[in-house]
């Protein structure tokens, strides 16, 4: 079988740059999306003297300029694309001083710009890549932050937690999950949002790296999951490790 070709947005630390390990370590060419090239660059060469089949491609996914010149790059380069990890994404409510509360206005559109409409731009730019795919799989990282079942439950652990523009741009992106999901019933291709869990990362800034109970090679196992689910396996589903989580 010709090697599968993933593609990981926001690859070049933390959870994105497990993802890639995780995806490559199955025998898949992994390209390392990245903001900065020679972070990039410098991510995949790690990647490589490990063994594994690794290249970077700038690409801000706030920019449809490098969004559209990466999938020329791909088309080029490879023809196709197999696998479509949606990991960049950002939390400045959670970082950001001086931010107003409740709610910040300024700071809930940069999130949906990166979080929503950045993983809508970089999936249709990559769509008719993906579609030469024999079995292309798509995998929105979310959150159960995201989740609108969880945030109204008393019950729930993340109940107390009250992020809007994050907890709102992951709410939206499980929204476009689920109407992709959809709209390729009819194809080969498969869309999951997946909860990685509390990841030890800088999205939340240090606090987050120190309480996270979650390395991000341990986070990334349910990301590489859904990223191989087989022709059975689901499509518009919300995955966690634990189990389906609640829209």
């Amino acid at each position: 079988m010709t090697q599968q070709i993933a593609l990981v947005t926001g690859a070049n630390r933390g959870l994105g740059l497990a993802t890639a390990r995780g995806l490559g370590e199955l025998g898949m060419t992994v390209v390392v999306g990245s903001r900065d090239a020679g972070r990039g660059e410098q991510a995949a060469a790690t990647l490589r003297r490990d063994g594994i089949a690794a290249e970077a491609v700038a690409i801000d996914v706030t920019d449809i300029a490098t969004v559209r010149a990466a999938a020329a790059r791909l088309d080029r380069v490879h023809g196709r694309l197999d696998v479509l990890v949606n990991n960049a994404g950002i939390l400045p409510e959670a970082t950001a001083g001086g931010a107003g509360r409740p709610l910040d206005a300024e700071l809930v559109r940069r999130t949906l710009e990166t979080n929503v409409f950045g993983a809508a731009a970089v999936t249709q730019a990559m769509l008719g890549l993906l579609r030469r795919s024999p079995a292309g799989r798509i995998v929105n990282v979310s959150s159960t932050m995201g989740s609108l079942a969880d945030q109204t439950d008393p019950d729930s652990p993340y109940h107390g937690l009250v992020v809007p523009g994050y907890q709102a741009s992951k709410a939206a992106l499980n929204s476009l999950t689920i109407g992709l999901s959809k709209a390729l019933a009819d194809t080969p291709i498969k869309v999951n949002s997946v909860c990685p869990g509390w990841v030890q990362t800088d999205l939340g800034g240090p606090e987050n790296r120190a309480a996270a109970p979650l390395t991000a090679g341990e986070a990334a196992r349910v990301v590489v999951a859904a990223a191989t689910v087989d022709e059975d396996g689901p499509s518009g589903a919300f995955l966690s490790a634990g189990g389906a989580v609640p829209w």
